[in-house]
């Protein structure tokens, strides 16, 4: 519960509603790498430090995965004495050795989308793989194993830059400058055409910005990458009035009048947001939209997010819904009908017993598609491009 609570701290962006998976396409296409529960740029050089070091030992498949977590403990206990603000984005820091899920679980995705880590599959295969890699190394192990000549391939990418001497035991998240250009060019090499690659080369470190599309540097955007936030911020912007009628119809339902009129009072606010922006909503290409979502051939959105997500926009963005959406009979049997078809019995406007675990924000947060977590990492690279190697 520790690690829970350490990691998964915003309840209130939760996927409340099914819309996780166009969401993530869209968050992939910008931050291709990153999640949700990614803190800080050095691991993705943490990491592969800890497996380089058991490789040289050649820790076997058996106790590969024991020896990694021990590591990882050691490297929670160092960071902490670095960082001592709970906010420093120290992975763990809460759970220490009770962590369940380890930083190498939270960035293997994201160091193979890097080409930081060459080996393919989940790091559960990759463990199992390690004994015939440690044999296949040895070159009479390889020739009794193989008829024919064989080229062992490295399982990290060759440029990575040596761990610190002092690893792990002075661990911390600032950079050195051969550790940010390296991070630069696997980006830039292996996701060129992202927003991520846009700014780790041509962004400034000291630009704030809450939402990627009111990133000051917006107008120097490529063309494609723009259009992709426009879509972005259309998606987050209308369907950010389905997860607040969804709570509202929550606290109507549990008779809590101060989350009931919490949730009105956000509701008007959305409501004037959309008026505000009416002629973009107006001039939106919803057939492009999804073209850009599904523009991965590996995304897969079914029909019922789909039909979902199209009804919820011709109600929300039809003139003057929006600011009548709370006593809207089709949108409440909307949202309605999402959850019940996503939660069955445990939907929580159909079961008390569901409803009384409701925290009062059951994924009422806007959408930034991993951008909180983006802007750090990218942060973190723009400062070490500055530093020294020292």
């Amino acid at each position: 519960m520790l690690d829970v609570v350490d990691l998964f701290k915003e309840q209130n962006t939760r996927d409340e509603l099914g819309i996780g998976a166009i969401r993530d396409a869209l968050a992939d296409q910008l931050f291709p790498g990153t999640g949700t529960v990614q803190t800080r740029a050095r691991y993705f050089l943490f990491i592969p430090w800890v497996y380089q070091r058991m490789e040289r030992r050649q820790v076997s498949a058996a106790r590969i995965a024991n020896e990694v977590r021990n590591f990882e403990i050691q490297l929670v206990e160092a960071l902490a004495r670095s960082h001592p603000n709970q906010g420093d984005g120290v992975i763990g820091t809460l759970a220490r050795k009770a962590l369940k899920r380890l930083p190498s679980n939270i960035y293997w995705l994201g160091l193979g989308t890097w080409k930081i880590r060459l080996v393919h599959g989940s790091q559960d295969q990759f463990h199992r793989s390690l004994d015939r890699f440690y044999r296949l190394m040895t070159p009479r192990s390889r020739s009794e194993e193989m008829d024919a000549p064989v080229t062992i391939l490295p399982n990290w990418h060759t440029g990575l830059p040596e761990a610190p001497a002092s690893f792990p035991e002075r661990a911390n998240f600032t950079l050195r400058r051969t550790e940010a250009d390296y991070l630069r060019e696997r980006i830039m090499a292996n996701v060129p055409a992202s927003l991520l690659a846009f700014l780790v080369d041509k962004g400034r470190d000291d630009a704030a910005a809450d939402y990627p599309w009111f990133h000051p540097q917006f107008a120097q955007f490529p063309s494609a990458i723009r259009r992709q936030l426009e879509h972005a911020r259309n998606f987050s912007e209308a369907i950010h009035g389905a997860a607040l009628l969804y709570n509202f119809m929550l606290a109507e339902k549990s008779e809590r009048r101060d989350l009931a009129k919490h949730y009105q009072s956000e509701l008007a606010v959305w409501a004037e947001n959309l008026l505000a922006r009416e002629n973009e909503f107006a001039g939106w290409d919803r057939k492009e939209f999804w073209s850009i979502v599904t523009s991965d051939p590996t995304v897969r959105i079914s029909i019922h997010t789909r039909t979902f997500v199209d009804n919820w926009f011709t109600l929300a963005l039809a003139p003057a819904v929006a600011s009548r959406i709370r006593s809207n009979d089709k949108a409440r049997q909307l949202v309605h009908g999402r959850e019940r078809s996503l939660k069955g019995k445990l939907a929580r406007l159909d079961n008390r017993d569901a409803l009384r675990n409701w925290n009062g924000a059951a994924g009422a947060g806007r959408l930034d598609y991993r951008w909180r977590q983006a802007k750090t990492i990218i942060g973190d690279i723009l400062v070490g491009q500055k530093g020294s190697d020292a």
